[in-house]
């Protein structure tokens, strides 16, 4: 009688990491059987998602990419005259007998992509400090804006104190920053806020991390602008942050992959914008283009994208700046 996993020595090893040549447990109560090809297969937005594995005792079975499979450490059994003192015979005349067909093996966790490392030390140097508190500083960010109310309300909402553990203080103090740049055209201290933002590390909260993300974007464009490239690399690199904090190289391998399918097909709010042009509703028509524009920054900033060339992208920028300045 054939014993299950349960009852035999087995241990567990990630789908991702089986190779021809491991021994897996199929479904049942059979032995374990010698792997012999693994095949990925994608799903329909070309992630991996499912391994289809063979068995050279001819089963087969399909494992979702994240799953976990009972795997034993047994080998075939050799005979008497396969064994010499150095192991299995290797002589010509042996190699010359076995099979010769070609390899139909797809490797299941391909090299995970390069990671992207921080700036260091010498570069973060390239962004100032604050002048003050960062209540000050947003005050002295609005002071020679008297007239506009929506700076003056983010502004007195901050000067009360500024939490940077409250994803909604996070979130105005990134508004203000995009306000003055884009809307009163005033870079110089839009960067000064931005900078409150931008050195806070990236913390595994999505939600946080977003207002920090477009914060860098921000000024990561208006350095460039201003011909400070490096400074602006700087922004880039911490824009990165989340992209090296995914130790596992397949499952690294999938966030990139869909990570640079939202550069190539990013969302750009077409048809909302011509939604709003259609009923002739100018405010939302510029809500949506200052939503177009943030993610054309964010392209920007993370190095482009594949379908946007980057003169295309710096001409549909102006564009946009040009649209909601109006």
């Amino acid at each position: 009688m054939t014993q299950s996993p349960a009852s035999q020595e087995y241990r567990e090893k990630q789908a991702g990491d089986l190779r021809p040549g491991d021994f897996v447990y199929l479904p049942g109560d059979g032995p374990a059987e010698e792997v012999a090809t693994v095949e990925v297969q994608d799903d329909d937005y070309g992630v991996p998602a499912l391994l289809l594995v063979t068995t050279h005792d001819g089963g087969s079975v399909r494992i979702a990419v994240g799953s976990s499979v009972p795997v034993g450490d047994g080998v075939p059994a050799a005979s008497p005259d396969d064994v010499t003192a150095g192991g299995p015979s290797t002589s010509p005349e042996v190699e010359a007998d076995a099979p010769t067909g070609p390899a139909v093996v797809v490797p299941p966790r391909p090299a995970a992509p390069p990671a992207h490392t921080g700036p260091g030390a010498e570069e973060l140097a390239l962004i100032p400090g604050p002048d003050g508190t960062p209540e000050s500083v947003v005050r002295a960010a609005v002071a020679g804006h008297k007239g506009k109310k929506a700076v003056q309300a983010l502004a007195e909402r901050l000067a009360k104190g500024i939490n940077t553990k409250s994803g909604s203080c996070l979130r105005d103090l990134s508004d203000l920053a995009f306000d003055l740049c884009i809307t009163l055209r005033d870079p110089d201290h839009s960067l000064e806020v931005a900078d409150l933002l931008n050195v806070l590390p990236f913390d595994g909260n999505l939600d946080r991390w977003a207002s920090i993300e477009r914060s860098l974007a921000l000024s990561s464009f208006i350095c460039r602008e201003a011909g400070q490239a490096e400074r602006a690399g700087v922004y880039e690199k911490l824009l990165r942050a989340p992209e090296s904090q995914e130790e596992d190289p397949f499952k690294a391998l999938v966030n990139a992959r869909v990570r640079q399918r939202a550069l190539n097909e990013p969302n750009l709010y077409d048809k909302e914008i011509f939604r709003a042009i259609d009923n002739g509703n100018q405010e939302s028509e510029r809500e949506w283009r200052l939503l177009r524009l943030e993610a054309l920054l964010f392209l920007r900033a993370h190095g482009g994208s594949a379908t946007i060339a980057g003169d295309e992208l710096d001409r549909r920028i102006a564009n946009e700046l040009e649209a909601v300045r109006a």
